[in-house]
């Protein structure tokens, strides 16, 4: 059983509740990465903890080779780990989500919804989480992680002061919160090429 009580206030208990949000299809990448990225610039991580498309690995034959590749659990839906509160409804126990936190997820592009009653969220129970993300190798007791808060955007135009490619210009077209590096397109031997690079050796271009 996932041990997921975050704290009492005046007897109001919180807790960590696994979510699921249904988007259109194929955007289910995109939505995780738009949510991450509103939820760390609206000062949302202490709602909302964890966004994550299940994947699991599976080998497909390319060009006469097996090689492993992603592949969705479910397609068309994504996981969110939300801090909700604990309280008795008229169905009996639920659960009830942050309004604020809700309504950046509801109005984030490409989610349709969340999955529920209504407009009313119901979270998985601790052994369904459990399952869902034993299928993806990730531990429901998991520490949340910690997001780098990068002032940067996808489309930006950015100038490069790392050494190695010092001074050249280049547009973000990925950001991994997580582990603080953004994805640059520069010109490498006269052809553009997307360049991994720590979010701290780039700076915006000044008009």
């Amino acid at each position: 059983m996932t041990e997921n009580i975050e704290k009492k206030d005046d007897e109001i208990v919180y807790e960590k509740k696994w979510y699921i949000i249904h988007t259109y299809s194929g955007y289910e990448k995109k939505v995780a990465t738009d949510l991450e990225k509103r939820i760390q610039s609206l000062n949302l991580t202490d709602r909302v903890f964890r966004v994550l498309v299940p994947e699991e690995e599976v080998l497909e034959e390319k060009r006469g080779k097996m090689v492993k590749v992603p592949r969705k659990l479910f397609p068309s839906y994504v996981m969110i780990e939300m801090l909700s509160v604990k309280e008795e409804n008229e169905l009996g126990l639920g659960y009830r989500v942050d309004s604020d936190a809700w309504y950046v997820i509801r109005n984030t592009n490409g989610v349709t919804g969340f999955v529920g009653v209504g407009s009313d969220p119901i979270p998985l129970s601790d052994e369904e989480a459990s399952e869902l993300l034993a299928k993806v190798g990730i531990d429901a007791n998991e520490e949340q992680k910690t997001l780098y808060k990068i002032d940067f955007e996808i489309g930006d135009k950015v100038v490069v002061t790392k050494e190695t490619f010092l001074d050249q210009e280049g547009e973000i077209t990925d950001i991994d919160y997580e582990h603080g590096r953004v994805t640059v397109m520069l010109e490498v031997f006269g052809r553009l090429t997307p360049v991994e690079l720590e979010y701290n050796e780039i700076s915006k271009l000044e008009y």
